[in-house]
């Protein structure tokens, strides 16, 4: 410094104090507010006490007895040579400063950074089963991992065996949509701990396999047939289907169809939700047939209580027969439980000199006569029942076949 007169006591006091300047008072405030700028960038202890002291503004207890703030104590009397040695060190002080916060600023440039020392190719496809008509759709992503350490993941709740690198498995023990829920821990470079959290769902169907026998696609019209429809990989909620002959309605696991048109054919129609629109997967056609024409039986209790159908032709007991309430109406097939409603009926006998003698019965059940009628037959005479009318589901009145009995 080009100073002429170090020992001046008068420079520094005309410069810097009132009335003649104010820069002792405008230099404490910028040093107060850099020290404040600067506090809020160190947070190492020592640092912090260290960077206090060098440029605190109250004056020392000496001062103090003498002075009213810093500046005056600073600069009044104080010799040109001191002040200008201040303002080095206050220099200095500045330098450190600004290398302490720097230091600090580069340590925390990627503290809060998670390490990854390899990168992955990963497909990640919605499914790896599509439908013809639809398309295969996935997430193609780059993964940055950190080999030397692996995540906690906690699903539902539980955490995930660390050797399992992230593979989820899960029992399905029964059909519906259940929850993946979680969140993945990670470990940042300063230590702490950062949570990602995830939610996902996926939906459990039971298996299926259709089996159909294309010979006996048949439906019968104006009753009701229970129909199976399913679509792997696809929910019951996710299926529709109609016909185009008489209704379609879901009962159930099952459908039940109800043709109105016997002779013409059936088309059910199936179309299912997928990726979130709707796409026809199956057309089925059903031959339409009348229901098979029922026959007449005689229902009876057997020795062990069993219930069974005597249908004629054979011997049957006269004391089994006149236990029975009448006849009913069914179809001579075990594979179709159709209920038929008998409306009337007549039984004829034959009496020892040939003459006809014929019963009428309005409904199901025997009449009072034609229990007469079977009380008076002996063993080997025949009980004719004819002219059976019997209503099916459909509404369609039949004339049956006749019956004959055999008395045993």
């Amino acid at each position: 410094h080009n100073i002429k007169r170090s020992d001046n006591l008068d420079a520094a006091s005309r410069v810097m104090l009132p009335p003649n300047s104010r820069r002792g008072r405008d230099l404490r405030l910028a040093i107060e507010s850099y020290r404040t700028f600067i506090m809020g960038m160190v947070t190492d202890s020592l640092q912090r006490k260290v960077i206090m002291d060098n440029f605190s503004t109250q004056p020392s207890k000496r001062s103090k007895k003498k002075a009213s703030n810093w500046e005056i104590a600073l600069f009044e009397g104080m010799p040109l040579g001191a002040v200008v040695t201040m303002f080095t060190k206050l220099q200095n002080d500045i330098r450190y400063a600004e290398g302490e916060v720097l230091h600090t600023l580069i340590n925390n440039v990627d503290v809060g950074d998670f390490r990854v020392n390899q990168i992955k190719a990963y497909v990640i496809p919605n499914s790896e089963n599509v439908v013809m008509g639809n398309s295969y759709k996935a997430n193609i992503v780059l993964s940055a991992e950190d080999s030397t350490q692996r995540p906690n993941i906690f699903v539902n709740g539980r955490l995930l065996d660390p050797s399992r690198n992230g593979f989820f498995e899960a029992f399905a023990s029964k059909p519906g949509t259940f929850p993946v829920e979680g969140y993945i821990e990670m470990r940042r470079g300063d230590g702490s701990l950062q949570r990602h959290p995830f939610s996902q769902k996926y939906t459990v169907v039971e298996p299926m396999a259709t089996v159909s026998n294309t010979l006996m696609n048949v439906l019968y019209a104006g009753i009701d047939n229970k129909v199976s429809i399913s679509v792997p990989g696809v929910t019951d909620r996710q299926i529709t289907a109609t016909s185009n002959n008489g209704s379609l309605t879901k009962a159930g696991k099952f459908w039940v169809a109800k043709p109105s048109r016997p002779g013409q054919e059936c088309l059910i129609t199936v179309t299912a939700t997928m990726d979130g629109r709707s796409q026809v997967v199956a057309t089925m056609p059903f031959r339409v047939r009348p229901l098979p024409e029922p026959r007449p039986f005689i229902e009876y209790k057997d020795e062990n209580g069993l219930t069974r159908r005597y249908k004629g032709g054979v011997g049957f007991r006269k004391s089994i027969l006149l236990e029975a309430p009448g006849i009913i109406a069914a179809l001579d097939d075990d594979l179709l439980e159709v209920n038929f409603r008998v409306i009337s009926f007549k039984t004829l006998i034959y009496d020892s000199m040939g003459n006809t003698l014929p019963e009428n019965s309005q409904g199901s059940r025997f009449s009072d006569q034609q229990k007469k009628q079977i009380r008076s037959l002996t063993r080997g005479k025949r009980l004719w029942i004819s002219n059976v009318k019997a209503i099916g589901p459909d509404g369609i009145e039949q004339t049956l076949s006749p019956m004959e009995v055999i008395i045993n």
